[in-house]
């Protein structure tokens, strides 16, 4: 299930950071946690139903390719994805060029593009099915699909549930596996589901140490604190 909070590390194209710095939105209990970027603050929607817009599509390749995007995936320039400023992680989108029609159907796995007037970046590939690739934009219309599904007859899109899932916490990472041990051994004394997961960082394995489940949003916000108060305070969540 695509529903997921992480460090947002932005990795889509950027201009020059606006000069005006605002306070973060304020944030509701479960709701996503805004982030910022050159001074501006961001606040992703806790449901893609019904969204639909309107501006114009870049799109990013080989400078990225290989690099962790927001959502954690590895960024894929040949797959069908995309970044965008607020829409939830893991949502579908269609995406159709105004001038010519065409559309293709990408999954927004990252954040950006962080350049005025610009809505959306998409793959490679994306751009490549819209014929973006030469010159470089286009204005585009974008419809969230929701999350989707495969069927008999094909495949089907539902809304995006961001509130449930299977939610997690890491605590830390390390290059070296005894030294992630060592501190699952002591975690597990309090906390409940101590694990190790190798990551393949493709020039390195690391080992993240991570605790706890929690099956929905608001839950596992409580959790993360409860950490920060047993002296964790750089564990976060994140979705499995």
């Amino acid at each position: 299930m695509l529903c997921a909070i992480v460090l947002l590390l932005v990795s889509a194209c950027t201009s020059s950071p606006p000069t005006v710095s605002t306070p973060p939105p304020a944030t509701a209990p479960g709701q996503p946690k805004p982030y910022r970027v050159y001074g501006t603050w961001y606040k992703p929607l806790s449901d893609a139903q019904g969204f639909s817009q309107q501006g114009v599509a870049s799109w990013y390749g080989r400078k990225f390719h290989g690099r962790k995007t927001s959502s954690g995936e590895v960024y894929d320039m040949y797959a069908m994805t995309a970044a965008h400023k607020t829409l939830p992680l893991g949502t579908w989108v269609r995406v159709r060029r105004l001038d010519t029609n065409r559309d293709v159907v990408v999954r927004v796995n990252d954040r950006g593009p962080f350049v005025h007037g610009r809505i959306i970046d998409l793959s490679y590939s994306a751009a490549k099915e819209l014929a973006i690739v030469g010159p470089g934009t286009a204005r585009v219309e974008i419809v969230a699909l929701g999350k989707r599904r495969e069927t008999a007859s094909g495949d089907a899109y539902v809304p995006m549930d961001y509130y449930s899932g299977a939610f997690t916490f890491q605590v830390g990472a390390f290059a070296n596996r005894d030294n992630a041990e060592r501190l699952r051994t002591r975690l597990q004394q309090r906390f409940t589901n101590a694990h190790v997961t190798p990551y393949d960082r493709g020039d390195a394995v690391f080992y993240r140490v991570r605790v706890g489940r929690c099956d929905d949003l608001a839950s596992a916000e409580e959790y993360e604190r409860s950490l920060a108060n047993s002296g964790y305070p750089d564990a976060f969540i994140v979705a499995e």
